[in-house]
């Protein structure tokens, strides 16, 4: 509790503006990932803290957040049951991307741009004050329903993207709350939760520069996906995984 309070007093102070009367200001949208793992003993603080995240605590900030579960800790008799390879990837990609000597768990990815011990709270709260200064490319969700063919639709625009390398538009199909009882490994024993885990991510358009975007897409849900547990995420990355340029979150049924 100590720490969370430290947190959210040292973001309160980096992000507040200075104007106590002043209108609110729209709020800026943060991609945050956590790579993460049921096999791993060093997760689940950084599991907790992603919860935190999701409760929108930073002032200023929608936090649109991630959690993506490698399959490399699928060992000593426990498999993590929302790990997949496709998260595995792209945690190395990353890796190429930041230079990294090799990958790791718990690691936080904040705006593809910077990457952390993900339950390092300090590290954190840094990176989120330097995200608030970036202005975001806008992403709009309209018209989401689920047919009983397990389709998911929606309307997506986005404003034009500036000048910048090539990007790509991508959604996230994710379960809000997650929850395991794990009896092997080194969590044997524990039940672990987990907020916003992420089931499928599809490439759906490139985009152009000083180029509108607008359609409408269809998704089909992952295998055992509840609707009134799950979430749309969408966000714009720069080509190989590089910065995220835009995102936004909305749950498939209001909460």
């Amino acid at each position: 509790m100590r720490h969370t309070l430290v947190f959210l007093l040292a973001l309160t102070a980096l992000t507040s503006p200075a104007g106590a009367g002043d209108a609110p200001a729209a709020r800026i949208p943060i991609l945050v990932e956590l790579f993460t793992s049921e096999g791993c003993s060093d997760c689940p603080p950084a599991d907790a803290f992603l919860q935190q995240l999701d409760r929108q605590p930073v002032p200023g900030a929608e936090m649109v957040v991630l959690s993506e579960h490698v399959d490399y800790w699928n060992h000593d008799g426990w498999k993590d049951p929302y790990s997949s390879s496709f998260f595995s990837g792209r945690q190395a990609e990353y890796a190429r991307e930041f230079s990294l000597r090799s990958v790791y768990t718990p690691e936080m990815v904040v705006d593809g741009s910077s990457e952390f011990v993900g339950s390092n709270q300090a590290v954190a709260s840094k990176a989120f004050a330097k995200a608030l200064t970036v202005t975001k490319v806008d992403i709009r969700l309209t018209s989401l329903s689920i047919g009983s063919d397990d389709i998911l639709r929606a309307h997506v625009e986005t404003a034009s993207l500036p000048k910048s390398p090539k990007a790509d538009l991508y959604a996230a199909i994710a379960l809000n709350h997650a929850e395991s009882q794990v009896s092997a490994g080194e969590n044997a024993g524990r039940t672990i939760s987990h907020t916003a885990v992420a089931r499928s991510v599809t490439r759906i358009a490139a985009l152009r520069e000083n180029q509108p975007f607008t359609k409408d897409i269809q998704l089909k849900l992952p295998p055992n996906t509840n609707p009134q547990n799950s979430r749309l995420v969408m966000f714009i990355q720069e080509s190989h995984q590089g910065k995220v340029l835009g995102a936004t979150m909305q749950p498939f049924s209001p909460q």
